[in-house]
């Protein structure tokens, strides 16, 4: 197994605050995704970089998997999602999301995006924008023909969202803002609906 660092970068100095393991780097940067991550990859020392979030917990063995997976080839990839829920439809929407993953190469954010650090700064990172980087910089990396693979392994990540909003209305409004941002739409506009 490689060696690895934790970076935390969040806009809460409370939040940051809280962690006392002196072994993860603390960065405190101004809101939103795209800034907060770009600032995590500008100090991470590894060739990789995993974007994971705080409500996500990645399988066994996943930094293997990541290192076996990127090559010559392969410069990006993302995990099969799942969500810590047992409830049918919640499921049904995790599979459907993967299933799309793996047709279009577009995975969210939410299924632990990883990327050689060279070819993330090399196609410029996150766009700064208030949401849809995720989808942004996979588009970027498939603009100049690289190759991202979705792993079969799961992450596990937070049903909250889907439970709160319910999982079939939150569906629906992700799959129109998706479809909005792919066709121009204005994604400020597009953040006022999210």
């Amino acid at each position: 197994m490689k060696d690895y660092e934790i970076i935390v970068v969040d806009s809460n100095n409370l939040t940051i605050n809280q962690i006392t393991n002196k072994n993860i780097v603390k960065i405190s940067s101004k809101k939103g995704r795209a800034t907060q991550m770009n600032e995590g990859a500008k100090v991470a020392t590894s060739s990789i970089l995993v974007f994971l979030h705080c409500d996500t917990i990645l399988p066994d063995g996943a930094f293997e998997l990541i290192y076996q997976t990127l090559d010559d080839k392969i410069v990006a990839g993302a995990f099969d999602l799942s969500f810590d829920s047992d409830d049918k439809i919640i499921t049904y929407i995790a599979k459907i999301a993967s299933y799309r993953s793996r047709i279009t190469r577009l995975p969210y954010g939410d299924q632990t995006i990883f990327i050689k650090k060279d070819i993330f700064f090399e196609v410029g990172g996150y766009t700064d924008m208030p949401l849809m980087e995720d989808v942004n910089l996979m588009q970027k990396l498939k603009k100049h023909n690289y190759k991202i693979k979705i792993l079969r392994q799961k992450i596990i990540t937070s049903s909250r969202k889907l439970e709160e909003n319910g999982p079939i209305k939150n569906s629906i409004k992700n799959f129109f803002l998706v479809s909005l941002y792919y066709i121009g739409f204005d994604i400020y506009k597009l953040a006022k609906y999210y």
